[in-house]
Order: structure tokens, then C-alpha cells, then sequence
């Protein structure tokens, strides 16, 4: 609910006012429900400068309908960046069933970015699949999924991930100054 979200909301709003030469986006991780809608309603997914869609359960969905249930979810609006895309886990779990060319190509369509998620045990977006997305006109961001701040040292490990897929820094949308990020996500929420 909004509620839950609207101190910090207010907060980034007030900081953001201060005009200190940083600006601080307003962002939430969405999970993808099973029918591909979003678990946050859409005024409160408004409030919010980035929205990055994940799957976080049933995961042993056959591929059509994982995929079904991820290119209905880059069809919402509000969704600016696809989360851990396959999901997959180092040496614990294999990727979600899923037509990835397919997901690539509706993201690179929608102007939704492709995660390559830099935690160790993930390293999704897989190297190999860097330049197809690109190809397919996807953008990328790095993401360090940390839960703590020694975790915001994984972006090395993303970062050897983009290069090794063969990325360039214009590919990647925080690499990108903050004006051009907020007129990325803007084009974005308007397409």
C-alpha cells in the first residue's frame, strides 16, 4: 500500500527539492504475479521514477506460461527494468522455463531494460545472451542486488559480466548521467 511506501517517498521527494547536485530516483522491486499483472496497483506504481518487475515464486511453470506470464508483465507501463530475468541461481537452481528470445524482444519493443543482476550466486543475465538482447534493442542495467552495503561490491562482478557479453557503457542505463536516465524512463512511461 502507499502507506507503507509514503515516508520514503516524502523523503527523496524532500531531498530531491534540496537541489544538492545528486538526484535520488524512487524506485521498487514488483514481483510478477502468476498471471504477469504486478503485486503493487498502478497509483501506487505512479509514484515511482523505476519499477523493476522479478519473479519471485512458482517458478516450475511450464515454458509457455512463465513466458506468457513475463511478456504480459513488460507489456505494463510502469515496468522500466526486468529483474534477474531467468531467474536462475548458481549451482542451487536452473532458469525459469522461458522462451528468452522472445522475452528479449518484447523488452528491447516496450524500452524496458534487462537486468544483469551482479550477485555471485546469479549472474542473470548470462554473458551469452548479451549481445541478442542488444541486437534486439535492449538497454541493460546493472544491479547489485545487495542487502547490505558490502553488497553494492558486486557491481564489479556485473560489470566483468557486460563486458564480457561485449557491452559498451552506452548500453547500459546506469552508466548513463542522471539526466539521461530520467529522460530514458520518462520515454519509457510514455511509450
Amino acid at each position: 500500500s502507499l502507506g507503507n511506501h509514503q515516508a520514503a517517498i516524502d523523503l527523496i521527494d524532500r531531498l530531491n527539492a534540496a537541489r544538492t547536485g545528486v538526484h535520488v530516483f524512487k524506485g521498487v522491486e514488483a514481483d510478477i504475479l502468476v498471471d504477469g499483472r504486478l503485486d503493487y496497483e498502478p497509483e501506487l506504481l505512479d509514484r515511482f521514477d523505476y519499477v523493476i518487475a522479478s519473479i519471485h515464486s512458482r517458478f516450475s511453470l511450464d515454458g509457455a506460461k512463465m513466458t506468457e506470464r513475463v511478456l504480459r508483465a513488460l507489456d505494463n507501463p510502469h515496468v522500466t527494468i526486468l529483474g534477474h530475468p531467468t531467474g536462475r541461481l548458481l549451482l542451487s537452481r536452473e532458469a525459469y522455463a522461458l522462451d528468452i528470445p522472445a522475452v528479449l524482444e518484447k523488452a528491447g519493443e516496450r524500452g524496458v531494460s534487462v537486468e544483469i543482476n551482479a550477485d555471485p550466486h546469479r549472474l542473470d543475465l548470462d554473458w551469452r545472451h548479451c549481445q541478442l538482447a542488444k541486437s534486439l534493442g535492449c538497454s541493460f542495467e546493472i544491479g547489485p542486488d545487495a542487502h547490505s552495503t558490502r553488497g553494492l561490491a558486486n557491481m564489479e562482478f556485473g560489470v566483468g559480466i557486460a563486458r564480457k557479453g561485449w557491452l559498451e557503457a552506452a548500453d547500459v542505463i546506469n552508466a548513463l548521467s542522471a539526466e539521461e536516465i530520467m529522460e530514458r524512463l520518462r520515454r519509457r512511461r510514455t511509450s
